[in-house]
């Protein structure tokens, strides 16, 4: 490990010197940013705002005493948008990114509407597959790409990051009470209707003038993306990242339950961790950008969550504790969370931008879907510390592997007017 990279973050409140001429996002690059973060912010609350109460409500239907339906229902959302991210990705380089976009999520609509009227546990399970079927995360980041500048992605992307933090955080805390108020059907339909809202508003956004996928002959190999060495070394980071939070997620609520704090305050735990932490994530982005110091930032992130779970294995015996460990945690997810998307869109071929992004966010879901079942697994067999120490291998191996990774070369960067 680079010790720079560590020093880099205890350097962010010393920082001296001032660019010639700071680039910033034009007000279409901010609103396309903004309007496409939120549609990738509405997929994710498919699996959010049911988290907390999905398994609770799943067992008020037919078949829904039998446990394994139900973690199946709940599963298959990650699995059938993993097995469609490539597909999606690979149609929004041939026929644009609009189209397929919207088709995803009239996919995302049909199945929270199904939800909504599931009365059996085998309809929930088929309502949850269609919802995860509107897989078009990778078109979403794609056409941000599209619609921003090279050197200002990483600042774009960093509300996509910001979105899934922010929908992560309010879904904590609005899942029981729209649960007891509207119920999980509700939510259901509740989905369904931000998911036209975010369809008209993604018509309404101009079309990208640069085109990825009209100006280039060759055609997309998914080979070459998968056998691309840095690809591979930022699929591995995403894959890892999303692994380590699922089993986190898996062990962290019982610990606090175990600490006699009751689910329904559980919130009170993560609100401050995530709201602290997405409030450095912005300046600390700008930092790195404006001193070529990507890299360093990148690693450092890791560190700071490798920390947080070295810190689990010895101080997980108290809530104030635990919070303090969350805000270590988060504050280096939101910067891989929002690095990530934008290195990969950097590094990716231009012909097979949407190709590569549909593997990251396949590769994403994948790490969503087994961190959950080893985390599950080994909270059985070995206990908390079984589960944070499984993670911080993941995240020593993630270090290690970084060490090989190069800056990408901005392609087409063009002077800020």
């Amino acid at each position: 490990m680079r010790p720079k990279a560590v020093f880099f973050f205890l350097s962010l409140t010393h920082m001296t010197g001032t660019p010639t001429e700071p680039l910033r996002l034009t007000r279409q690059e901010r609103t396309a940013s903004m309007t496409l973060g939120a549609v990738f912010a509405l997929r994710l609350l498919g699996i959010f705002l049911i988290l907390p109460v999905f398994s609770v409500w799943a067992q008020t239907l037919d078949g829904g005493s039998n446990a394994f339906m139900v973690g199946l229902a709940l599963g298959v959302y990650g699995l059938t948008q993993a097995v469609l991210q490539i597909p999606f990705g690979a149609a929004s380089d041939r026929f644009g990114r609009k189209p397929v976009i919207v088709t995803g999520l009239l996919i995302f609509i049909f199945g929270s509407l199904l939800a909504y009227t599931a009365d059996d546990i085998t309809t929930l399970l088929f309502a949850r597959a269609l919802q995860g079927a509107g897989a078009v995360s990778a078109a979403v980041t794609a056409m941000i790409s599209d619609s921003v500048r090279d050197k200002l992605l990483t600042r774009a992307m960093a509300f996509v990051g910001a979105s899934i933090g922010i929908s992560f955080t309010f879904s904590l805390v609005l899942a029981p009470v729209l649960a007891d108020s509207i119920g999980v059907p509700g939510i259901f339909l509740l989905t369904a209707v931000l998911c036209v809202l975010a369809i008209a508003a993604v018509l309404m956004l101009p079309t990208a003038p640069v085109k990825r996928f009209e100006d280039f002959q060759a055609r997309a190999k998914l080979r070459d993306v998968f056998l691309h060495g840095q690809l591979m070394r930022l699929n591995l980071g995403i894959f890892s990242l999303h692994m380590a939070q699922m089993a986190l997620f898996v062990v962290i609520p019982l610990r606090l339950v175990e600490l006699d704090l009751a689910v329904a305050q559980h919130w009170t735990v993560y609100l401050p961790a995530v709201l602290v932490s997405l409030a450095f994530l912005m300046p600390v982005l700008k930092h790195a950008e404006k001193t070529g110091r990507t890299k360093e930032l990148f690693v450092g992130a890791i560190c700071l969550v490798l920390v947080a779970f070295a810190g689990f294995e010895i101080f997980d015996n108290s809530v104030l504790l635990i919070s303090v460990l969350l805000l270590v945690f988060f504050s280096g997810f939101n910067v891989l969370e929002a690095s990530l998307p934008s290195l990969v869109s950097k590094t990716a071929p231009q012909e097979c931008k949407g190709l590569a992004l549909g593997v990251y966010n396949t590769t994403q879901s994948v790490g969503v879907f087994i961190g959950g079942a080893a985390g599950g697994w080994l909270y059985s067999a070995f206990g908390t510390h079984g589960v944070y120490g499984f993670c911080a291998a993941l995240m020593i191996l993630w270090i290690i592997a970084a060490q090989g990774m190069t800056a990408p070369t901005p392609r087409n960067v063009e002077a800020d007017s």
